[in-house]
């Protein structure tokens, strides 16, 4: 990897509710888990703000921002908070915000990818420069945000085109930058004769039907991720596991690479406005090809790329059809799979991502009367 030609000191803002450290909660923090290893290795000063845990901490605990601490695990939701936890955060931030105004000179970019208001308005508030990752369709705390840093040194960028528009009806405007892969940790695979499924477990990424799929076809499918959700879990999933399907729990990046490199086919099924789906990209870079439901970003990271079908949304007859009809074709053509890999890795290289990302950061943290719309590769 080449060095940055001018290192930056970047705080790279993370959400709060996960720390940030395999196995990864989501798609979001693994995302942004790359984004300061990345960053680093090209030579930048980096400093992380994230949930206590988070790898990447260092020694100093000055932007360690508290975790949800929940009494019962039955209880843990990736949509609620245990109780005073929202409070807590808001005083972080405001102990960070103190700190930065008194501190600004430490930075000359702000890397923000906080679902939390706080990080949009410290363009203003502290005068550092500050790019905005949307990583989710729009949340009206940080709309409010928006509205507020207005005219300071501040720049939103979207992981998809439909993410971007839903917040563009809302009036903030955002360049595209979807997420990256690294190549050299997701490997190509073997495949093998099981399907899989990966991801949060919760009801808008609708695993339950990715089970459907395989058992109206008679195969065997493995599913593996985070309970984001226990009551989904134990309504909709657990009583659909034995004989065709297996939960394995969420597992560390190596070892799912591993999972999803010997698949048949991957099935992916959002029943939301997926802003992204970084596990289709995961997938297809080792090879494995891809089943989806057709919504939101999908179709961005599917386009162009052997080896895969989308089908309408919550069609489980469609959806079990197109798996199958991938997975029969890569028996027949075994190149099928380098063929997935060679055109996943082309589009999706972190590598290729990131430096498009990283002139953004260059370009925003640049004086006002420097700063001209930065080229990008794509």
């Amino acid at each position: 990897m080449t060095r940055a030609l001018k290192p930056m000191r970047v705080l790279v803002v993370a959400p709060s509710r996960y720390p940030l450290r395999q196995p990864h909660a989501g798609g979001l923090e693994a995302a942004v888990w790359d984004r300061v290893r990345w960053l680093r290795d090209r030579g930048h000063e980096v400093t992380l703000c994230a949930a206590e845990g988070s790898d990447f901490l260092d020694d100093s605990l000055e932007f360690a921002l508290p975790a949800p601490a929940w009494s019962r695990v039955e209880d843990a939701s990736d949509t609620d908070y245990p109780d005073g936890y929202a409070a807590a955060t808001d005083a972080a931030h405001d102990v960070l915000l103190d700190r930065l105004r008194a501190e600004h000179h430490r930075f000359d970019v702000i890397d923000n990818h906080s679902l939390h208001p706080a990080p949009v308005r410290w363009s203003r508030d502290t005068g550092i420069p500050v790019v905005t990752t949307l990583h989710t369709p729009p949340l009206e705390p940080m709309l409010e945000a928006a509205v507020y840093a207005r005219g300071s040194a501040h720049r939103f960028v979207a992981v998809s085109q439909a993410t971007a528009r839903a917040w563009s009806v809302e009036g903030v405007d955002a360049f595209v930058f979807p997420n990256g892969i690294d190549t050299a940790r997701w490997t190509p695979g073997p495949g093998g004769s099981r399907w899989v499924w990966s991801g949060r477990i919760v009801p808008e990424k609708a695993p339950h039907l990715a089970i459907e799929a395989a058992r109206a076809v008679g195969a065997e499918i493995v599913v593996a991720g985070r309970i984001g959700d226990v009551d989904y879990f134990q309504q909709e999933v657990a009583p659909r596991l034995g004989g065709h399907a297996r939960y394995v729990g969420a597992l560390h990046q190596p070892d799912l690479c591993r999972l999803v490199g010997a698949s048949a086919v991957a099935l992916v099924t959002p029943m939301w406005e997926e802003p992204f789906g970084l596990v289709i990209a995961e997938a297809l870079v080792t090879g494995t090809p891809v089943a989806a439901f057709d919504i939101g970003g999908v179709s961005e990271v599917l386009a162009g790329m052997p080896g895969t079908a989308a089908v309408m949304p919550g069609d489980v007859t469609a959806l079990a059809h197109a798996a199958r009809d991938l997975a029969l074709q890569g028996e027949r053509e075994p190149l099928t799979r380098v063929w997935t890999r060679r055109a996943a890795v082309r589009e999706h290289a972190l590598s290729r991502r990131y430096r498009d990302v990283e002139r953004v950061l260059a370009h925003t943290a640049q004086p006002a009367a420097e700063r001209r719309v930065p080229a990008v590769s794509w």
